[in-house]
């Protein structure tokens, strides 16, 4: 079964706090289900609300480590994996479990070139008393989360230069996030490698080139 889509909430600016799902406070949803039917479902459920909470939060990358370094779009683990009102924290292996049921599903894959952190992570426990164990699947610390896959973003920029009438036009990446052309759009503030794929899309598609520097990309569109 694939994983379904995160609801629409309310953007990140907004006051109202995210709302995490009814399960989130049951201690269980923190251990791993034995019964594999059920165990499934955990999954299923956790995987939507990894994809519901980044959404909202508008976060594009998560550490898995959780050693509370963060960026821009680079969040830690600490408040999605830890429900602090009941002491239950989800170890280091079903978490990457739940990331591998997403990168599954094309909605999350690991940042391979990233080596500013650590994968050594000393505080993760899981709720049955053991220590989580790094490893559990593989792969690094930093993960992509793609509620918006990069299909997903290239059809919305795409959308944007039909609209504005951008065919033939040359943009900086720097324009398509930050300028004031793109405000008001999903993808202004988009972290910029996640836009690059987007656009690597278009442009394996015929609709785009991109050029120039790393400091200085630009993009024509056709």
């Amino acid at each position: 079964m694939s994983t379904p889509p995160p609801p629409i909430n309310q953007p990140s600016s907004s006051p109202t706090p995210f709302s995490f799902p009814p399960e989130y406070s049951f201690p269980p949803f923190f251990t791993r289900q034995t019964n594999l039917t059920t165990h499934h479902a955990q999954l299923i459920k956790w995987a939507s609300l990894v994809l519901s909470y980044c959404r909202y939060h508008r976060i594009f990358k998560l550490s898995l480590s959780g050693n509370g370094t963060t960026t821009t779009s680079e969040r830690d683990t600490t408040e999605l994996f830890f429900n602090r009102k009941i002491n239950r924290r989800l170890s280091l292996p079903d978490i990457r479990e739940v990331i591998d049921f997403l990168r599954k599903d094309n909605r999350a894959e690991y940042v391979t070139s990233s080596s500013s952190f650590s994968s050594t992570n000393t505080s993760a426990t899981g709720m049955d008393g053991t220590p989580a164990a790094a490893g559990g699947g593989g792969g690094g610390d930093i993960v992509w989360i793609y509620w918006r896959t990069p299909e997903e973003w290239a059809a919305l920029v795409e959308s944007w230069v039909d609209a504005t009438g951008q065919r033939g036009s040359v943009l900086t990446v720097y324009e398509l996030v930050e300028g004031d052309g793109t405000r008001g759009t999903e993808f202004h503030g988009l972290d910029q490698e996640l836009l690059l794929k987007a656009l690597n899309v278009l442009v394996k598609r015929g609709k785009a080139q991109v050029f120039g520097q790393e400091d200085s990309l630009g993009v024509k569109f056709f």
